[in-house]
């Protein structure tokens, strides 16, 4: 991808990135795409799937290979999450969740040795990682964490509940916000930490029934006098805010090229159906009322596909992508609930039923408009980009 004329972004992919995309495509549709449904069904966890991906070098695409990683870029990877979601949105998510949440905040914050211990396996796709900072009483208002880590006997112990973790139970390295004390003016002061998946205190706890995206994991993490050493505090004591905002803004791009392959996948499910489906003894595509919904779908799929690539683009040259990364994962979230929600419309009674896949790109789409920071969160911190206001 090239900027061209007034900051206009083309589209055309470097051969490099061709390549992955292409590499990607063909093992999903070897190995992948024949178990998606199975797997599905049965809310199993692929893990043979995510050996496989580890293998190929795909846990850690946009990480330097002296870290573990592939050594390519955040365009690359913005292209991979999206070709897998094209095809399971499930084994988007858990590579997602794992590149940039898990790896993400151990490569911007690690120390050497950190990076050696954790990042480097995790990255070269010998284990996953997770990231916990949601709760049970703090989602969007991260200040209100509960999990409490105090310093004792030259250890920090770790206790409380985190919630909705994806990648839980099948992570073996999980980075994890507590808080570590009050500040002068009364708020929270939240750290980082790296905690091991065989720690003692440290518990899985139930996982999640969920509308869509079955057989990826989400669940609960718990901690009961959980100790870890005291080299396992990430970046510095009182600096978790600042590692969890600058790894978000990262992982929303990844968010939104989910989006975007899910709502790739509606539309060629729909382009595909639109032809052939015959009614009144034409194809229904023939009908304005079903060209004019993939005609909507495909120009809006182009428009969120621009705000991806330009995200990632952004982020690759070390320019500011805050305001960037949050309007890719606001629009392309709401266009994949729009593009699968559509395709199931096209698709007639045909969509709702488990025998075509538009329905699952419909309940998968969802999580999209809430990971990552909800719609209603991407559009406070678009205003706030744009406003240079803290109070809106």
């Amino acid at each position: 991808m090239r900027v061209v004329g007034s900051g206009v972004v083309d589209l055309e992919l470097p051969p490099e990135h061709r390549l992955l995309k292409d590499a990607i495509r063909d093992f999903l549709e070897r190995e992948v795409e024949p178990i998606v449904a199975r797997h599905e069904r049965e809310r199993r966890f692929p893990a043979e799937i995510v050996r496989r991906i580890g293998e190929l070098g795909w846990l850690g695409i946009p990480y330097p290979e002296d870290e573990g990683g592939a050594g390519m870029d955040t365009l690359a990877y913005a292209v991979a999450i999206e070709e897998i979601a094209r095809t399971w949105g499930s084994l988007a998510l858990i590579v997602a969740a794992h590149t940039s949440l898990g790896c993400g905040p151990l490569h911007l914050f690690g120390s050497a040795a950190q990076k050696a211990r954790f990042l480097v396996p995790m990255a070269a796709g010998q284990m996953l990682g997770a990231y916990g900072l949601t709760e049970p009483g703090a989602g969007s208002d991260a200040g209100a964490t509960r999990t409490t880590a105090r310093f004792e006997d030259g250890g920090w112990v770790l206790d409380g509940t985190k919630r909705f973790i994806t990648n839980a139970g099948h992570a073996r390295t999980y980075v994890v916000a507590a808080r570590t004390g009050d500040r002068p003016d009364g708020s929270a002061e939240v750290s980082a930490f790296i905690v091991p998946a065989d720690t003692p205190g440290f518990a899985v706890g139930r996982l999640e029934e969920k509308m869509g995206l079955h057989a990826s994991a989400t669940g609960e993490l718990h901690f009961d006098r959980c100790r870890i050493p005291a080299e396992n505090l990430l970046g510095e004591r009182g600096g978790g805010f600042p590692i969890f905002l600058q790894v978000l803004d990262g992982g929303r791009i990844s968010i939104a090229a989910l989006a975007l392959g899910l709502a790739q996948a509606a539309l060629d499910a729909a382009t595909a159906y639109a032809r052939e489906r015959q009614q009144f003894g034409r194809p229904i595509g023939t009908f304005e009322g079903v060209a004019f919904m993939v005609a909507d779908m495909a120009t809006e799929i182009a428009a969120a596909r621009g705000l991806v690539y330009r995200a990632a683009w952004l982020k690759d040259r070390g320019r500011p992508y805050r305001l960037e990364a949050a309007q890719a994962k606001l629009f392309a979230s709401e266009v994949a609930s729009r593009a699968t929600n559509a395709a199931v419309q096209i698709h007639g009674g045909y969509g709702y039923v488990e025998e075509y896949r538009v329905e699952r790109y419909l309940r998968d789409a969802k999580l999209t408009e809430i990971g990552e920071g909800t719609s209603q969160i991407q559009r406070l911190v678009i205003a706030r980009q744009i406003l240079n206001l803290r109070v809106i």
